[in-house]
């Protein structure tokens, strides 16, 4: 097989750098030899089905929240309690989810980049090469899906990521362990400071304008009664604000796609021992350390959030990949529910998309205007069964569709587009 040169613009630097070259390519090699059987592959969409769906877990209480997308940066992720049993329900459903399974949804696109640079290594084709348009378009799709659908899409933030790390993984093994571990030091520090700024900062002080939730009446009187064209208007007032998250998130972002190339050039999802061995670990490490991290921020109070999310969230992603793993190795025949979440898993893309169309027709006033006609009186029953309906539909429908098309259909777009 042709070596990989280090970018797709020196090709005379391959020579120079064959050592680095060939242990990058072993490495392509050794991962695509554990794909011939599918049993990795069938566990990766298992994985990211379960993850497409856990996101939903936490945006679904975004659009039924008072003030909806706006609503959560005034109010934070307030856990209700467990002084009833709604209360309990509703902070164990948000404590499963919260930051997690985002956190392995970008794991597992760190995964599909190495595989991505696995097949260019095989075909001898220069790196990042066309990446560089698919991250591109990718980008170009997350812009149209923040401004027509929802303001805390995931897709930009992932395309500007994947831009940095595809050219990172021209670089030697050493190089990008140090980048990984620079980055993760960066974002617990920043988190660690912003944590001690809100715990000196106190409560914040309620405004005249605010309803007793603390979301803005006008802003909560946009979702309820608002027009389309209204909704779009007010995130590009704000855009600023509304793409805070994969700006304040970014070093994380770049950890996790790293150490999804990793999990994947170490074989993390092989269904041999070596994988097995490793989700083992990972399921050890990642709960052991992330549930009592999880415990304590959620007690100690909103003030903590961050860490939470940014911080215990990614540990446990960690642990639920190697929980799912353990599963899955158990499961000798492909049931429904395993079916349902290959297929959604499949079809990630439009899956992400059509989950957030869904509740947003069915929360806002643009649509049935639940979140309002419900209110509190029927949370937090309604929203999780808003999420069971949805997260069934996606299942259902996922499986009809790829019975009939070996895609799903905005991943039909996004080839279609690339091969023009």
């Amino acid at each position: 097989m042709t070596e990989i040169p280090r970018t797709s613009t020196m090709p005379s630097n391959a020579n120079a750098n064959a050592g680095a070259n060939k242990k990058v390519h072993a490495n392509a090699t050794a991962s695509s030899r554990t794909t011939v059987a599918g049993r990795r592959l069938a566990l990766l969409d298992v994985l990211r089905g379960t993850a497409i769906l856990g996101t939903l877990m936490t945006n679904v209480w975004v659009f039924t929240g008072p003030g909806a997308e706006w609503g959560i940066l005034q109010t934070g992720t307030v856990h209700a309690g467990f002084a009833s049993l709604p209360a309990a329900a509703e902070s164990l459903f948000r404590l499963i989810a919260d930051g997690k399974f985002l956190s392995m949804l970008t794991i597992l696109f760190g995964v599909g980049l190495a595989i991505q640079f696995d097949s260019a290594a095989r075909r001898g084709q220069p790196w990042p090469g066309r990446y560089r348009w698919r991250a591109l378009f990718l980008f170009a799709e997350g812009t149209v899906h923040f401004v027509l659908i929802f303001a805390w899409d995931v897709l930009m933030g992932y395309a500007v990521t994947a831009l940095l790390v595809a050219h990172l993984l021209t670089r030697s093994e050493r190089i990008t362990q140090r980048v990984m571990w620079c980055v993760a030091g960066g974002h617990l520090a920043l988190m660690g400071l912003l944590t001690a700024a809100r715990v000196m900062a106190g409560p914040n002080q309620g405004q005249d304008d605010k309803t007793a939730g603390g979301v803005s009446a006008q802003v909560v009187d946009l979702y309820a009664h608002g027009s389309y064209l209204d909704q779009i208007s007010f995130r590009l007032q704000n855009a600023v604000a509304l793409r805070s998250e994969p700006v304040l998130s970014f070093g994380l972002l770049v950890f996790l796609f790293l150490l999804g190339v990793h999990l994947w050039r170490a074989g993390a999802f092989g269904s041999d021992d070596t994988g097995r061995r490793i989700r083992a670990r990972m399921l050890g490490w990642g709960l052991g350390l992330g549930l009592p991290l999880t415990a304590v921020t959620a007690a100690a109070g909103q003030d903590f959030s961050l860490l939470a999310r940014y911080c215990a969230g990614p540990l446990m992603a960690v642990g639920y990949i190697g929980l799912i793993g353990a599963v899955v190795d158990r499961v000798r025949r492909p049931g429904p529910l395993t079916t349902g979440l290959a297929s959604v898993g499949r079809t990630a893309l439009s899956g992400y998309v059509l989950q957030n169309v869904l509740c947003a027709l069915v929360s806002y006033g643009i649509g049935l205007g639940l979140a309002a006609r419900l209110g509190e009186s029927a949370r937090p029953w309604w929203v999780m069964g808003l999420w069971a309906v949805v997260s069934l539909v996606l299942m259902v429908g996922s499986t009809l569709w790829l019975r009939r098309f070996s895609q799903g259909p905005l991943e039909s777009v996004q080839k279609w587009a690339l091969r023009r």
